[in-house]
C-alpha cells in the first residue's frame, strides 16, 4: 500500500499501521508533514473517524452551522460532528493519542487502515475497512454509471 500527499494538499492512498497499548497511531509522515501541531479527530461516517486540518475542520462545521437550528435534521448531524471531535495533537514521536471514546465508536483496537480520502484523512479498523473496501469494489461499476447518468461523472 501506498501514502501520499498530493501537490494540491489533498491526501492519497491507504496504510495499513498498528495503535499502540495506549490507543496513539503515528499517521504516515506524508500526512503528518501537512498537518502540523494540533489536528482534529472526530467522528465520521461509516463508523470511522476522520482527521482535518483545523481549518478544514472549522469550515466542515461551518457549513453546519450555517444550515441553522431549526430543522431536527441539522441539529443532530451537526451535534454528531461536532460533540464527536477532539482537538489532539502530534507527539515527539510524532504519534497521536485517540481519545477512548473515539476508538470505541470506530471499533478500534489494534489494526488500523490510514487512508486518504481528498481533504482528510480517515481511520478504520483494519478489517472494517477491507470487508467495506471488498464490497465497494463489488458495486463501484453500478453506483460510477448511476452517476454518469446523472451527468455527475
Amino acid at each position: 500500500m501506498y501514502s501520499e500527499v498530493g501537490r494540491d494538499g489533498m491526501f492519497l492512498g491507504e496504510y495499513q499501521h498498528t495503535l499502540d497499548a495506549k490507543g496513539r497511531l503515528s499517521l504516515p509522515a506524508k500526512f503528518r508533514g501537512a498537518m502540523a501541531g494540533t489536528i482534529v479527530v472526530a467522528k465520521g461516517l461509516d463508523q470511522c473517524l476522520y482527521v482535518y486540518a483545523p481549518a478544514e475542520h472549522e469550515q466542515f462545521l461551518k457549513q453546519l452551522t450555517d444550515r441553522g437550528d431549526f430543522d431536527p435534521r441539522f441539529r443532530g448531524v451537526r451535534r454528531f460532528f461536532a460533540a464527536g471531535a477532539s482537538p489532539v495533537e502530534f507527539d515527539s514521536a510524532g504519534r497521536i493519542s485517540i481519545p477512548a471514546v473515539l476508538r470505541e465508536y470506530a471499533h478500534l483496537d489494534r489494526d488500523v487502515a490510514v487512508i486518504g480520502n481528498g481533504d482528510r484523512v480517515e481511520i478504520w479498523d483494519a478489517a472494517a475497512w477491507a470487508a467495506y473496501n471488498s464490497e465497494t469494489e463489488g458495486r463501484i461499476e453500478d453506483v460510477t454509471r448511476e452517476l454518469a447518468e446523472l451527468g455527475i461523472l
